[in-house]
């Protein structure tokens, strides 16, 4: 059997299926998609539940930050699954995942509070939170201006109201869709829950990283079981700062999808868009604002606490 990367095997999945009819495509896809999904999380070594835009990337960025120092790697090049491990076997695995929709929901469903026992959940989990209107927000420029066509049309498929990114407004994106606010509470709600079920889960909030990042990557490196020094974590810290990654991006020196140029003329379609906790308030009016803090306020877990004035929006 040939020794493909994660990266090669997800595109024999994608380029093959791109002339079928719509809906033998879409059930292709996630067919294969959600096993390769599920051989990524049962290689490797730590695994990471986030929502997109809730700081995953960047995460990844300055996890991958400490490699590139510590073995001489390339800074175009980020860890997402296997491009480390693949030419340096100490490198551990990372699984990064939503855990919900499409395909990504096989992984969702081991890690879920009250499944049968398996082997994921005896791994390192770490679920990455994060205030949901800032999520949704990030979520609309995500969905609409950078996601790609393949995995839209699987997260289209998967929810009730499919929605059209051409037209589709922030506002009814972030209130009314499927995909929107209520949506993001619950799920933020639900792996609050499932996280705390796990023999070796931790919970981290993004706002958390943002104001204490390097004892609290260091606390995420800890459940990883890997061990590097104060100062090297906070090389990795500086280097990925808003400002370094988002000059980096505007250059073009990623490769890779998730983070390569897409329009160097239109900010909001960078991965790096802003990074500010609380930066809704500059998308809204007033009351609209009120309107989704109160809807946060009110169904939120106390696990997580955004908008009561108990943690840090």
């Amino acid at each position: 059997m040939l020794n493909l990367s994660d990266g090669a095997r997800k595109v024999l999945i994608l380029a093959p299926t791109a002339p079928l009819p719509t809906g033998t495509r879409v059930a292709l896809r996630r067919k294969y998609l959600a096993r390769l999904e599920l051989a990524k999380a049962k290689r490797a070594s730590f695994l990471i539940i986030g929502h997109p835009k809730s700081g995953n990337t960047w995460l990844k960025a300055m996890i991958s930050r400490l490699y590139q120092l510590r073995y001489d790697l390339p800074e175009s090049r980020l860890i997402n699954t296997d491009e480390f491990a693949r030419r340096i076997p100490e490198i551990p695995r990372l699984a990064a995942t939503n855990g919900y929709y499409s395909y990504e929901g096989e992984v969702g469903k081991l890690l879920a509070a009250g499944a049968a026992d398996n082997p994921l959940r005896h791994k390192p989990v770490m679920f990455l939170a994060r205030n949901p209107i800032d999520i949704a927000v990030s979520w609309y420029h995500q969905f609409t201006k950078r996601q790609s066509r393949a995995k839209q049309e699987l997260i289209n498929h998967f929810i009730e109201h499919p929605i059209d990114r051409r037209t589709v407004t922030m506002w009814d994106f972030v209130r009314h869709s499927d995909i929107g606010l209520p949506f993001l509470v619950d799920y933020q709600n639900t792996w609050a829950a499932n996280i705390a079920a796990l023999d070796n889960g931790l919970l981290v909030k993004y706002e958390e990283l943002r104001a204490e990042p390097v004892p609290t990557l260091l606390k995420i490196l800890d459940l990883m079981g890997e061990s590097f020094s104060e100062d090297e974590v906070q090389q990795a810290v500086d280097w990925g700062s808003f400002e370094n990654l988002r000059q980096l991006e505007a250059q073009g020196t990623f490769s890779q999808g998730g983070m390569k140029l897409r329009n160097a003329g239109d900010a909001t379609t960078f991965k790096v868009r802003r990074g500010k906790v609380g930066g809704y308030r500059e998308d809204f009016n007033p009351d609209q604002v009120a309107e989704l803090e109160q809807l946060v306020r009110e169904n939120i877990s106390p696990a997580l606490g955004y908008c009561t004035g108990d943690a840090q929006d």
